[in-house]
């Protein structure tokens, strides 16, 4: 009896020490501060902000994790390149309205960047993962002077936007972890890249530093074409969304199940992650690059990415190209890319032709022209009169004319889209020369047998 009166007590103690040195709040107002033994849990508390420390390593971030999961999965950070080696750090309101972390010796580590003062600020965490700092004395509850959704680290969660809002000069994309001891920027970035200045032609990249590594085609209306397999289709439950016009230009998506999901920004993959029920660990649904034919400019110049085609190599020149280095591409050395049989044409009497190309994933559009609702003749006129204008495409009123080498092409499975490739007169009269020579010759053997 005496042991289990003894138990009880300590039990009943230990709950009061845990309760005295760790704290749960909601929000932070102006002379509140978060410390090293608080944390900030959303109202239906799926996420939570605090302090933590990856890894191996023995420094401090403040960071928004998933609250009620075994597995400790940070989606954002704070200080992601400034940590605190120790355990003063320090969150509040500051006499701007700003949002500030301090570190030892009250060293200002980060702080939010609202141009506009609050009478009334307030901070608190959505239960969307969303930190957000707003003024209590407006009505507009959705009126957030700062947000960390618009500051993205390597996790883009559903109901975050990634890419630009134009009207404030902002680019929401994700950058990898240097580590997994280190949550400072690493190599590889994923966003939007905008071609200037108009923002017509909007794409997709993965990046190791500048170098492109991956390149999602263009929107078709239900996801980013040119896909490798189906799950960069939305999976089921999801919805996606592609918005571009005058105030921005972003990809965004919700969730409509229970189950938990993200996609995250590694090494050098973009992973489609959920956590589903009683899992112990993430599932992968859908991961790219996702074959070689993903990554960018694999068969150089001019030519096409074609998986699975039986006694084939996986690069071909495109129709009306040769290989630039026929020995080089004997042995599957195909980065020099191919060229042009002959020259393009800017003779009004000898008019090059347009070969139709489908099912592909569209070139690069590092070099175009892009004019929305213009019809086909029009599109296909604008580019026969420009001798730089390498191919056009079509699609629902939008001309695209491409300029130079063409880059980045492959035989997509999902998302398929079309192009007009030029090929030049000269080509065209060869080929058809042949084609009368080996139909001559086919029918002169026909008539005096095989002898």
């Amino acid at each position: 009896m005496e042991f289990l009166s003894f138990l009880a007590t300590f039990v009943v103690l230990g709950l009061s020490l845990s309760r005295t040195t760790f704290a749960v709040v909601d929000s932070i107002r102006p002379s509140e501060f978060m410390s090293e033994n608080t944390t900030l849990v959303s109202r239906g508390g799926r996420f939570e902000l605090g302090f933590f420390t990856p890894g191996s390593s023995k420094n401090r971030f403040l960071g928004i994790r998933y609250k009620n999961i075994s597995v400790q999965t940070v989606v954002w950070v704070a200080n992601r390149c400034e940590p605190i080696d120790d355990s003063s750090g320090s969150l509040t309101i500051d006499d701007t309205g700003n949002l500030v972390l301090y570190g030892q010796n009250k060293r200002v580590v980060w702080s939010t960047n609202s141009s506009k003062q609050a009478q009334e600020p307030l901070v608190y965490l959505l239960d969307n993962g969303n930190l957000v700092l707003r003024d209590e004395k407006d009505e507009n509850t959705n009126n957030y002077l700062w947000e960390s959704f618009d500051y993205p680290t390597d996790t883009m969660l559903p109901g975050m936007k990634l890419g630009w809002d134009l009207r404030r000069g902002l680019n929401r994309r994700l950058s990898s972890w240097k580590s997994s001891d280190d949550p400072c920027d690493g190599d590889f970035t994923y966003g939007i890249e905008l071609d200037e200045p108009h923002h017509t032609y909007p794409q997709v990249f993965i990046r190791n530093g500048s170098a492109k590594l991956f390149r999602e085609g263009p929107w078709d209306g239900i996801s980013f074409s040119g896909a490798s397999n189906t799950l960069s289709y939305p999976w089921y439950g999801s919805d996606y969304e592609f918005v571009h016009n005058d105030d921005g230009v972003y990809f965004t998506y919700s969730v409509n199940r229970r189950s938990i999901f993200r996609i995250v920004l590694g090494e050098g993959l973009i992973e489609y992650k959920e956590w589903e029920g009683e899992d112990t660990s993430w599932s992968s649904y859908y991961t790219i690059p996702g074959d070689q034919c993903d990554y960018y400019g694999f068969c150089g110049a001019n030519s096409e990415c074609v998986i699975n085609e039986v006694n084939k190599p996986i690069c071909q020149c495109l129709k009306g190209f040769k290989p630039k280095n026929q020995e080089n591409w004997k042995v599957m050395h195909w980065s020099e890319g191919c060229v042009r049989n002959g020259s393009v044409s800017c003779d009004d009497k000898e008019k090059d032709v347009f070969l139709g190309f489908t099912d592909l994933k569209v070139p690069n559009a590092q070099y175009i022209w892009a004019k929305k609702s213009m019809n086909l003749h029009e599109c296909k006129a604008k580019c026969l009169s420009n001798c730089s204008c390498t191919a056009y495409g079509y699609q629902d009123s939008d001309c695209v004319l491409w300029f130079g080498d063409l880059f980045d092409i492959r035989q997509a499975i999902y998302g398929r889209q079309n192009v007009q490739i030029r090929i030049p007169f000269s080509t065209t009269v060869q080929e058809n020369k042949l084609r009368r020579q080996d139909g001559f010759m086919a029918a002169l053997t026909c008539v005096l047998g095989d002898d």
